[in-house]
């Protein structure tokens, strides 16, 4: 990932933002919810696709969602693929409403794992 990426929780928009300078690059969109958070959508801008951009967004949000005690529940399938990576991130899924993500398209992963 390029070491000008900053990544930021913004409570205002209900998103975290990956940005390069001035301008946001990838997000990841979540409703908040009591003691939960329902994450809906993972983007990238296309011009900075395949460099674990999304990676790292999705590692910030669970990390965040760690330390404050709360669970998820996801509707993203870029969170999902991340979770199935990253199994220690399961717990947070909410047992009661874990939401219905489904993996993304196995074509799809295939063209973001470059060398």
């Amino acid at each position: 990932m390029d070491s000008r990426v900053i990544i930021r929780h913004s409570t205002d928009s209900h998103s975290y933002d990956a940005s390069i300078g001035d301008q946001v690059v990838g997000t990841i969109v979540y409703e908040p919810r009591d003691s939960r958070v329902v994450i809906r959508h993972t983007v990238v801008d296309p011009g900075f696709r395949g460099q674990g951009i999304a990676s790292a967004l999705a590692q910030f949000t669970l990390d965040d969602l760690t330390a404050s005690g709360k669970t998820l529940t996801n509707y993203c399938g870029f969170i999902t693929d991340y979770i199935d990576r990253h199994p220690g991130y399961a717990t947070l899924v909410d047992a009661d409403k874990p939401g219905r993500a489904q993996p993304r398209d196995a074509t799809l992963r295939a063209t973001e794992q470059r060398p």
